[in-house]
């Protein structure tokens, strides 16, 4: 038993030292001590020393929650039997503390006879390239990350610009406001830009990124553009986003100041229509007068000898009537929320009195009896 496990071990030493032998590599960090979400750059240097074989290789990081990479170049140099290569990868570190970066390397060796046989297939006899694939075991890279002052909300060089259109409305008219954020960094995408506790309603689109990726960083341009509306004025409390910059070792503040927008009510009387759309369908009955006189005539010629027994069956047949389109989306409603969106979202002065209901419900003071708002906007659709 112990002599089995004596030549076992001996050949997996024999086979660590050949791997060793077949390449060398080397290592760089650009930092080892970074903060959380500062830039770290790593490059990997392969070279073959075994001349006796074709080698190819095959290099990634392992994922891991603990950071985030991005492969920025890979450089192969192929000369006889001389295969040298150079990654460099862009890391992210996400948590304080030591991590440990893995790898995963795979060592491809073939022969020059399986090399030329790959090559002599023409392209519509593609031949596959044989090799002999051996996992590589690479010591993992550990990087010590310092914590970010508390409350950052992002990491890097930016600057923050904003755009407002207007800050007067109509009821329930959207505002559209877009906030930009430009500068090198851990990418400034954030789940929620604005104060908590707001007071109307918000649209919000999904944000453009554009980003570069780079051994000096990551350069970015966030945009987020969204949209308010309200039955009445509202404020818009200030936008502060804390900020640290890794090289400067300093915290800073982006910022947009608190904006008050001015609301002004619509007469309530003129929203209520007083035509009505479409017009009531209206029966034409002139073929009924034309049919009796007929059969009058029919009995006063023939009626005199004789009657004949004439039963008639009449229908009365209604045009079709196709339910508005927004009726099952009404129905489909489960809260206030939801409706009021619905009836904001159709832009018709028909609901404007409803909406109005809701928005003292949903922001408000009052109480609403929502089943009863719900029925009289399905009421309005009749």
């Amino acid at each position: 038993m112990k002599n089995s496990l004596g030549k076992l071990l001996l050949v997996l030493l024999c086979s660590l030292w050949l791997n060793a032998k077949d390449f060398k590599h080397h290592f760089t960090l650009s930092n080892t001590s970074p903060y959380v979400k500062e830039a770290v750059l790593m490059t990997l240097d392969l070279s073959q020393t075994n001349r006796d074989k074709v080698l190819f290789f095959h290099f990634a990081l392992k994922k891991s929650p603990d950071y985030e990479f991005h492969r920025l170049n890979v450089k192969e140099t192929e000369e006889h039997h001389t295969a040298q290569v150079h990654y460099e990868y862009l890391i992210y570190p996400l948590r304080a503390g030591e991590i440990q970066l893995h790898f995963n390397l795979v060592q491809k060796a073939t022969t020059e006879e399986n090399l030329a046989y790959s090559f002599s297939g023409d392209r519509d006899n593609v031949k596959g390239l044989t090799t002999v694939d051996t996992q590589i075991d690479l010591p993992p890279l550990a990087l010590k990350i310092k914590a970010l002052p508390k409350g950052t909300s992002l990491v890097g060089d930016f600057n923050l610009t904003h755009s407002l259109k207007t800050n007067k409305a109509k009821a329930y008219e959207p505002l559209p406001f877009q906030v930009t954020i430009t500068g090198s960094g851990y990418l400034p995408l954030l789940e929620n830009l604005l104060p908590e506790n707001i007071n109307f309603t918000l649209f919000k689109e999904k944000p453009i990124v554009n980003a570069v990726n780079s051994s000096q960083g990551t350069s970015s341009t966030v945009i987020y553009s969204m949209a308010f509306s309200h039955s009445k004025s509202f404020d818009l409390g200030p936008i502060v986003l804390k900020a640290f910059n890794p090289k400067t070792k300093k915290s800073y503040e982006l910022t947009v100041p608190k904006q008050h927008f001015d609301i002004s009510k619509a007469d309530v009387k003129s929203l209520v229509d007083k035509i009505d759309s479409p017009k009531p369908v209206k029966s034409d009955l002139s073929w009924l007068t034309t049919i009796l006189t007929s059969l009058l005539s029919y009995f006063v010629v023939f009626g005199a000898g004789y009657l004949t027994a004439i039963s008639l069956k009449w229908k009365k047949k209604n045009p079709a009537q196709t339910s508005h389109p927004l009726k099952e989306k009404i129905e489909a409603c489960k809260d206030e929320k939801a409706l009021q969106q619905l009836l904001m979202a159709t832009d018709s002065k028909q609901f404007a009195l409803s909406i109005e209901k809701l928005e003292k419900g949903l922001y408000g003071n009052g109480k609403i009896n929502f089943n009863k708002v719900k029925q009289e906007v399905l009421e309005m659709l009749k």
